[in-house]
């Protein structure tokens, strides 16, 4: 079910109108029914993997507690991860890895002939195979007690805002909300809305509105000017970040108007002034969890400098296969790993600046970094675009030939200079929310809202026939 679907518009009905009539235990039975209703509106009989995910995990949470012996409970962590992992790898990775050794082999002289299955990708799996893999992980460790309602942990990793596309939301932080009364404050709604209306005109009026231009030059780049090129890079750098970002803030506008807060999952990435900032605030619920599950656990920053660039290239090459079972997406994190490589060498061991100086020449240098971290981000988004590695090799020689910069795209400026408004406005005030607080600079608010409510409508009535999906809901 797609948020920005006539469907998705009757069930919220549905579920605002029931949910604040109800008791704690009966808004927790709703919201987990609502929640199996809306992932299986797509197709039902993957809610069997998602509630086969929910039983192992909340057992294994169970058993971690009461088990003492520290080899039994590696031996419960590895069901857990097993089954988990399994699950995720047959699903999203099993044909990647199949067509993959047949390639190799026959590229070696050898015969292949290996079998392929003909396997549908659950949509979600990836969030909430990471997002359960907390759970007992975190229960290992001793850094979270484990729920004793079914109910409760099963609503955790269902939860309807956050299922398909995140935020990767930790058990830490919504199952007490889950456990304790919740109050729907004016606040709430007014933040809810806020969240909701800013991630709606970031996916309908502007990544919708560029996406036939991206599809146009990425379909036969060998056909376009280079100023076409240039154009579907930017075009799609705004577009894949006004898709996610909007999802989640429509997603996180959702549980707060339900009375759950959700963590922050973007934070003006594209005003980083380096790759490893633009990772700080780029899909941040992910890159945190490889920084806590994988990047510290392999040894971080803590066994010298080797070795930490090791990690951090397992790190990102791991995270780019995570996006998709596809070369273009290993080679997309393998350079995001080769430029936080990169960026560390250049600091040699300094910590990086991440506050804005008072200073003319430094506003200078700081708008010279941001303009080389955007680039270097955006032209690693051709590789995560591009269906093939031949096709995006196509892509980055007319992108460099430099032999036509005509066909460059008035509206994809446009595009961009939204995006980097809003980026702007939420750096400068401090929160994304800032259009609902209408007690400060009510003129400009009151107009921010208005325009932005106008451009959502006019972009739903010019795409009235089709809905475009949300980009993440494929990895």
């Amino acid at each position: 079910m797609l948020f920005n679907s006539l469907v998705f518009i009757g069930f919220i009905t549905i579920v605002f109108l029931v949910y604040p009539r109800l008791h704690l235990r009966a808004q927790n039975i709703f919201l987990l029914i609502a929640s199996y209703v809306f992932y299986g509106y797509w197709d039902w009989r993957f809610t069997f993997l998602l509630l086969t995910s929910t039983v192992v995990d909340f057992w294994v949470g169970r058993q971690l507690e009461v088990t003492e012996r520290q080899r039994s409970r590696k031996f419960l962590l590895l069901i857990s991860i097993a089954v988990n992992l399994g699950i995720l790898g047959f699903f999203k990775y099993f044909n990647f890895f199949i067509e993959s050794t047949s390639s190799l082999l026959t590229a070696i002289g050898l015969q292949a002939n290996i079998p392929v299955l003909q396997i549908i990708l659950p949509i979600g799996i990836s969030f909430y195979t990471f997002k359960t893999l907390t759970y007992t992980i975190d229960i290992y460790r001793r850094q979270l007690t484990p729920t004793k309602d079914f109910i409760s942990y099963a609503l955790f990793t269902s939860f309807f805002p956050q299922i398909l596309a995140g935020p990767i939301e930790r058990a830490a932080n919504l199952l007490p909300q889950i456990a304790l009364p919740r109050q729907i404050t004016r606040a709430h709604v007014l933040t809810g809305l806020n969240l909701i209306m800013l991630g709606f005109f970031k996916k309908v009026a502007i990544a919708d509105t560029l996406a036939p231009i991206v599809a146009k030059v990425f379909l036969d780049p060998s056909a376009m000017t280079c100023g076409q090129l240039w154009s579907g890079v930017y075009a799609y750098t705004f577009q894949i970040y006004g898709d996610f970002s909007g999802y989640t803030d429509i997603a996180r506008g959702l549980a707060c108007v339900l009375g759950f807060k959700s963590m922050e999952n973007f934070n003006a990435p594209y005003l980083s002034k380096s790759v490893t900032e633009f990772w700080r605030k780029w899909h941040i619920s992910l890159s945190t969890w490889f920084l806590d599950y994988l990047y510290i656990p392999l040894g971080g920053n803590r066994l010298g400098k080797v070795r930490t660039y090791i990690n951090l290239f397992i790190t990102m090459l791991l995270c780019g296969l995570w996006h998709g079972a596809a070369w273009p997406f290993v080679i997309w994190g393998i350079i995001h790993g080769l430029y936080l490589i990169g960026h560390r060498i250049i600091l040699k061991g300094k910590k990086a600046e991440t506050s804005w100086p008072h200073t003319f020449s430094g506003w200078l240098i700081c708008i010279v970094k941001i303009f080389i971290t955007f680039h270097l981000v955006a032209l690693a988004w051709v590789l995560f675009r591009s269906s093939t590695l031949d096709g995006a090799l196509v892509y980055y020689m007319g992108l460099f030939s430099l032999q036509s910069l005509s066909g460059f795209s008035v509206p994809v400026l446009f595009a961009g200079i939204l995006i980097i408004t809003l980026d702007i406005a939420q750096t400068w005030i401090g929160n994304q929310t800032w259009i609902a607080d209408m007690q400060k600079h009510a003129i400009l608010r009151y107009t921010a809202a208005q325009f932005m409510l106008i451009s959502v409508l006019a972009a739903t009535i010019a795409h009235l026939e089709t809905v475009t999906p949300f980009i993440y809901f494929q990895f």
